[in-house]
Protein backbone atom coordinates (compact mmCIF):
# COMPACT_ATOMS: atom_id res chain seq x y z
CA UNK A 1 0.00 0.00 0.00
CA UNK A 2 1.04 3.33 -0.89
CA UNK A 3 2.33 5.97 1.19
CA UNK A 4 -0.75 8.99 1.50
CA UNK A 5 0.31 11.70 -0.77
CA UNK A 6 -0.26 15.35 -0.15
CA UNK A 7 -4.11 15.56 -1.88
CA UNK A 8 -5.01 18.42 -3.16
CA UNK A 9 -6.80 16.89 -5.80
CA UNK A 10 -9.24 13.88 -5.02
CA UNK A 11 -11.77 12.87 -7.69
CA UNK A 12 -14.41 10.86 -6.93
CA UNK A 13 -15.28 8.37 -9.60
CA UNK A 14 -18.88 5.97 -9.94
CA UNK A 15 -17.21 2.44 -9.63
CA UNK A 16 -20.51 1.81 -11.99
CA UNK A 17 -19.44 3.59 -14.48
CA UNK A 18 -16.56 1.68 -16.32
CA UNK A 19 -15.75 4.18 -18.73
CA UNK A 20 -14.81 6.80 -15.65
CA UNK A 21 -12.38 4.27 -14.12
CA UNK A 22 -10.96 3.20 -16.98
CA UNK A 23 -10.48 7.05 -17.68
CA UNK A 24 -9.24 7.71 -13.95
CA UNK A 25 -6.30 5.69 -14.08
CA UNK A 26 -4.43 8.32 -16.15
CA UNK A 27 -5.65 11.51 -14.98
CA UNK A 28 -3.33 13.68 -12.13
CA UNK A 29 -5.09 13.95 -9.61
CA UNK A 30 -2.80 13.32 -6.57
CA UNK A 31 -5.97 10.17 -5.57
CA UNK A 32 -9.04 8.80 -6.38
CA UNK A 33 -12.09 7.74 -4.66
CA UNK A 34 -13.85 5.04 -6.43
CA UNK A 35 -18.13 5.43 -5.16
CA UNK A 36 -20.18 2.67 -4.34
CA UNK A 37 -22.64 4.99 -1.99
CA UNK A 38 -24.24 7.80 -3.55
CA UNK A 39 -22.87 8.39 -6.90
CA UNK A 40 -24.00 4.10 -7.64
CA UNK A 41 -27.88 3.69 -7.94
CA UNK A 42 -28.98 0.62 -5.81
CA UNK A 43 -29.64 -1.66 -8.46
CA UNK A 44 -26.17 -1.69 -9.87
CA UNK A 45 -24.24 -1.50 -6.17
CA UNK A 46 -23.23 -5.35 -6.74
CA UNK A 47 -21.84 -4.26 -10.57
CA UNK A 48 -20.27 -1.38 -8.99
CA UNK A 49 -18.70 -3.46 -6.10
CA UNK A 50 -17.04 -5.91 -8.30
CA UNK A 51 -15.97 -3.53 -10.88
CA UNK A 52 -14.58 -1.61 -8.21
CA UNK A 53 -12.43 -4.78 -6.97
CA UNK A 54 -11.60 -5.54 -10.48
CA UNK A 55 -10.15 -2.20 -11.18
CA UNK A 56 -7.64 -2.75 -8.08
CA UNK A 57 -6.69 -6.05 -8.73
CA UNK A 58 -6.20 -5.25 -12.37
CA UNK A 59 -3.44 -2.53 -11.59
CA UNK A 60 -4.55 -0.08 -13.53
CA UNK A 61 -3.99 2.21 -10.73
CA UNK A 62 -0.84 1.47 -9.66
CA UNK A 63 1.45 4.24 -8.23
CA UNK A 64 -2.03 6.10 -7.63
CA UNK A 65 -3.45 6.41 -4.00
CA UNK A 66 -6.74 5.08 -4.06
CA UNK A 67 -9.93 4.94 -1.56
CA UNK A 68 -12.97 3.32 -1.95
CA UNK A 69 -15.93 5.02 -0.65
CA UNK A 70 -18.38 2.36 1.13
CA UNK A 71 -22.16 2.11 2.03
CA UNK A 72 -22.72 3.13 5.29
CA UNK A 73 -24.05 1.59 8.90
CA UNK A 74 -27.67 2.88 8.21
CA UNK A 75 -29.39 0.10 6.43
CA UNK A 76 -32.57 1.08 6.45
CA UNK A 77 -30.80 4.21 4.08
CA UNK A 78 -27.74 1.86 2.36
CA UNK A 79 -29.96 -0.84 1.88
CA UNK A 80 -29.08 -4.54 3.44
CA UNK A 81 -25.92 -5.83 3.89
CA UNK A 82 -24.03 -3.41 1.37
CA UNK A 83 -22.17 -2.19 3.37
CA UNK A 84 -20.83 -5.60 4.44
CA UNK A 85 -20.31 -6.80 0.93
CA UNK A 86 -18.63 -4.15 0.14
CA UNK A 87 -15.80 -4.55 2.51
CA UNK A 88 -16.05 -8.28 1.91
CA UNK A 89 -15.02 -7.66 -1.83
CA UNK A 90 -12.91 -3.92 -1.62
CA UNK A 91 -10.50 -4.77 1.37
CA UNK A 92 -8.83 -7.79 0.01
CA UNK A 93 -8.45 -6.40 -3.09
CA UNK A 94 -6.03 -3.82 -1.51
CA UNK A 95 -6.99 -0.15 -1.45
CA UNK A 96 -5.31 2.28 0.28
CA UNK A 97 -7.74 3.95 2.23
CA UNK A 98 -11.65 3.41 3.00
CA UNK A 99 -14.21 6.07 3.48
CA UNK A 100 -16.69 5.56 5.69
CA UNK A 101 -19.98 7.94 4.79
CA UNK A 102 -22.55 9.92 7.58
CA UNK A 103 -19.88 9.19 10.40
CA UNK A 104 -21.92 11.39 12.92
CA UNK A 105 -20.12 10.07 16.40
CA UNK A 106 -16.86 8.94 17.85
CA UNK A 107 -18.42 5.83 18.31
CA UNK A 108 -19.51 5.82 14.70
CA UNK A 109 -15.71 5.98 13.95
CA UNK A 110 -14.55 3.14 16.03
CA UNK A 111 -17.34 1.14 15.02
CA UNK A 112 -16.15 1.91 11.25
CA UNK A 113 -12.32 1.21 12.40
CA UNK A 114 -13.27 -1.83 14.21
CA UNK A 115 -15.18 -3.29 10.83
CA UNK A 116 -11.96 -2.85 8.97
CA UNK A 117 -10.19 -4.96 11.52
CA UNK A 118 -13.22 -7.62 11.59
CA UNK A 119 -12.52 -7.90 7.62
CA UNK A 120 -8.95 -8.66 8.47
CA UNK A 121 -7.60 -5.73 6.62
CA UNK A 122 -3.96 -5.14 6.57
CA UNK A 123 -2.56 -2.61 9.31
CA UNK A 124 -1.31 -0.20 6.12
CA UNK A 125 -5.28 0.49 5.13
CA UNK A 126 -6.04 3.58 6.16
CA UNK A 127 -9.33 4.62 7.49
CA UNK A 128 -10.67 8.46 6.30
CA UNK A 129 -14.61 9.80 7.48
CA UNK A 130 -17.08 11.80 5.62
CA UNK A 131 -17.95 14.43 8.33
CA UNK A 132 -21.31 15.47 6.88
CA UNK A 133 -24.25 16.05 9.88
CA UNK A 134 -24.45 18.56 11.75
CA UNK A 135 -23.80 15.90 14.83
CA UNK A 136 -20.64 14.97 13.06
CA UNK A 137 -19.43 18.71 13.17
CA UNK A 138 -20.31 19.24 17.21
CA UNK A 139 -18.55 15.70 18.03
CA UNK A 140 -15.42 16.40 15.49
CA UNK A 141 -12.70 16.97 17.90
CA UNK A 142 -13.64 13.35 19.49
CA UNK A 143 -14.12 12.00 15.99
CA UNK A 144 -10.84 13.01 15.05
CA UNK A 145 -9.36 11.87 18.67
CA UNK A 146 -9.20 8.24 16.75
CA UNK A 147 -5.82 9.10 15.41
CA UNK A 148 -4.32 9.16 18.62
CA UNK A 149 -5.24 5.68 20.27
CA UNK A 150 -2.93 2.80 19.54
CA UNK A 151 -2.85 1.47 16.19
CA UNK A 152 -5.77 3.65 14.70
CA UNK A 153 -6.17 3.64 11.07
CA UNK A 154 -7.60 7.40 11.09
CA UNK A 155 -6.08 9.10 8.42
CA UNK A 156 -8.22 11.70 7.16
CA UNK A 157 -11.42 13.94 7.24
CA UNK A 158 -13.26 14.21 3.98
CA UNK A 159 -16.00 16.80 4.02
CA UNK A 160 -19.20 16.38 2.38
CA UNK A 161 -20.43 20.28 2.23
CA UNK A 162 -23.84 19.42 0.30
CA UNK A 163 -25.42 16.77 2.64
CA UNK A 164 -23.69 19.26 5.72
CA UNK A 165 -25.87 22.60 4.11
CA UNK A 166 -29.17 20.24 3.39
CA UNK A 167 -29.22 19.19 6.76
CA UNK A 168 -28.33 22.51 8.10
CA UNK A 169 -31.54 24.12 6.24
CA UNK A 170 -29.38 26.46 4.42
CA UNK A 171 -29.92 28.53 1.32
CA UNK A 172 -27.33 28.24 -1.44
CA UNK A 173 -24.75 30.84 -0.79
CA UNK A 174 -21.55 31.13 -3.07
CA UNK A 175 -19.66 33.20 0.00
CA UNK A 176 -20.34 30.18 2.40
CA UNK A 177 -20.27 31.76 4.74
CA UNK A 178 -23.01 29.67 7.26
CA UNK A 179 -20.44 26.86 6.45
CA UNK A 180 -17.33 28.36 7.77
CA UNK A 181 -17.60 27.96 11.53
CA UNK A 182 -18.32 24.07 10.49
CA UNK A 183 -15.19 24.17 8.14
CA UNK A 184 -12.86 25.53 10.23
CA UNK A 185 -14.16 23.36 13.20
CA UNK A 186 -13.11 20.39 11.30
CA UNK A 187 -9.56 21.81 10.19
CA UNK A 188 -8.71 22.52 14.08
CA UNK A 189 -9.44 18.84 14.55
CA UNK A 190 -7.51 17.52 11.96
CA UNK A 191 -4.48 19.78 12.63
CA UNK A 192 -4.84 18.85 16.51
CA UNK A 193 -4.61 14.88 15.47
CA UNK A 194 -1.93 15.08 12.49
CA UNK A 195 -5.15 14.06 9.86
CA UNK A 196 -5.63 15.12 6.49
CA UNK A 197 -8.66 17.33 5.65
CA UNK A 198 -10.69 17.65 2.42
CA UNK A 199 -12.85 20.41 1.58
CA UNK A 200 -16.26 19.39 -0.37
CA UNK A 201 -16.92 18.95 -3.71
CA UNK A 202 -18.37 21.78 -6.21
CA UNK A 203 -21.65 20.72 -7.74
CA UNK A 204 -21.73 23.39 -10.71
CA UNK A 205 -19.80 21.94 -12.65
CA UNK A 206 -19.78 24.88 -15.45
CA UNK A 207 -18.94 27.34 -12.83
CA UNK A 208 -14.65 27.69 -12.93
CA UNK A 209 -14.75 31.17 -11.35
CA UNK A 210 -16.50 29.93 -8.15
CA UNK A 211 -15.00 26.75 -8.49
CA UNK A 212 -11.37 28.41 -7.94
CA UNK A 213 -13.22 30.74 -5.66
CA UNK A 214 -13.91 27.71 -3.84
CA UNK A 215 -10.38 26.70 -3.85
CA UNK A 216 -9.09 29.62 -2.74
CA UNK A 217 -10.90 29.93 0.06
CA UNK A 218 -10.66 26.12 1.14
CA UNK A 219 -7.05 26.59 1.02
CA UNK A 220 -7.06 29.99 3.10
CA UNK A 221 -8.95 27.86 5.89
CA UNK A 222 -6.43 25.01 6.00
CA UNK A 223 -7.67 22.14 3.92
CA UNK A 224 -5.05 20.50 2.36
CA UNK A 225 -7.01 19.71 -1.01
CA UNK A 226 -10.60 19.32 -2.58
CA UNK A 227 -12.67 16.37 -3.58
CA UNK A 228 -13.46 16.79 -6.99
CA UNK A 229 -16.61 15.62 -9.29
CA UNK A 230 -15.29 16.13 -13.06
CA UNK A 231 -11.66 15.63 -14.38
CA UNK A 232 -11.65 19.64 -15.30
CA UNK A 233 -11.53 20.43 -11.83
CA UNK A 234 -8.16 18.76 -11.29
CA UNK A 235 -5.84 21.27 -12.92
CA UNK A 236 -7.49 23.91 -10.94
CA UNK A 237 -7.20 22.15 -7.73
CA UNK A 238 -3.43 21.25 -7.96
CA UNK A 239 -2.56 25.02 -8.91
CA UNK A 240 -4.63 26.84 -6.48
CA UNK A 241 -3.81 24.13 -3.57
CA UNK A 242 -0.18 24.38 -4.80
CA UNK A 243 2.35 27.19 -4.03
CA UNK A 244 2.79 29.96 -6.86
CA UNK A 245 6.03 30.45 -7.67
CA UNK A 246 6.11 33.74 -6.01
CA UNK A 247 5.21 32.01 -2.76
CA UNK A 248 7.90 29.34 -3.56
CA UNK A 249 10.76 31.85 -4.54
CA UNK A 250 9.80 34.04 -1.09
CA UNK A 251 10.34 30.87 0.71
CA UNK A 252 13.26 29.88 -0.50
CA UNK A 253 14.86 33.57 0.25
CA UNK A 254 13.55 32.79 3.89
CA UNK A 255 14.97 29.62 3.64
CA UNK A 256 18.62 30.93 2.18
CA UNK A 257 18.23 33.71 4.99
CA UNK A 258 18.43 31.47 8.09
CA UNK A 259 20.70 29.07 6.67
CA UNK A 260 23.25 32.40 6.41
CA UNK A 261 26.42 32.07 8.77
CA UNK A 262 25.83 35.27 10.18
CA UNK A 263 22.54 34.19 11.47
CA UNK A 264 23.42 30.79 13.31
CA UNK A 265 21.58 30.53 15.87
CA UNK A 266 19.18 33.27 15.89
CA UNK A 267 15.74 33.35 16.66
CA UNK A 268 14.19 36.09 14.93
CA UNK A 269 15.89 38.03 11.74
CA UNK A 270 14.84 40.53 8.83
CA UNK A 271 14.14 39.61 5.54
CA UNK A 272 13.00 41.97 2.65
CA UNK A 273 12.48 44.52 5.68
CA UNK A 274 9.75 41.66 7.47
CA UNK A 275 10.71 40.58 10.87
CA UNK A 276 10.33 36.49 11.04
CA UNK A 277 10.62 34.33 13.36
CA UNK A 278 11.95 30.44 12.96
CA UNK A 279 8.38 29.27 13.00
CA UNK A 280 8.12 31.02 9.55
CA UNK A 281 11.06 29.35 8.28
CA UNK A 282 9.88 25.79 9.14
CA UNK A 283 7.06 26.91 7.17
CA UNK A 284 8.82 27.73 4.49
CA UNK A 285 10.58 24.35 4.79
CA UNK A 286 7.56 22.80 4.29
CA UNK A 287 6.31 24.63 1.33
CA UNK A 288 9.24 24.09 -0.35
CA UNK A 289 9.15 20.27 0.47
CA UNK A 290 5.58 19.73 -0.65
CA UNK A 291 6.71 21.84 -3.73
Amino acid sequence: MREQPRLRSVLYVPAANSRALAKAAELACDAVILDLEDAVHPEAKAGARLAARAALESGAFAGRFVAVRVNGFDEAEDGPGWLVEDLAAIVPAGPDAVLFPKIRTRDDAERAQSALDHHFAPPALRLWLMIETPRAVLDIAAIAGLAGEPDSRLAALVLGTNDLAKEMRLPPVPSRLPLLHALSACVLAARSHGLAVLDGVHAALGDTVGFEAECLQGRGLGFDGKTLIHPAQIEPANRLFGPSEAELADARALIAAFEAPENAGRGVIVVDGRMVERLHYEMALRLVALA
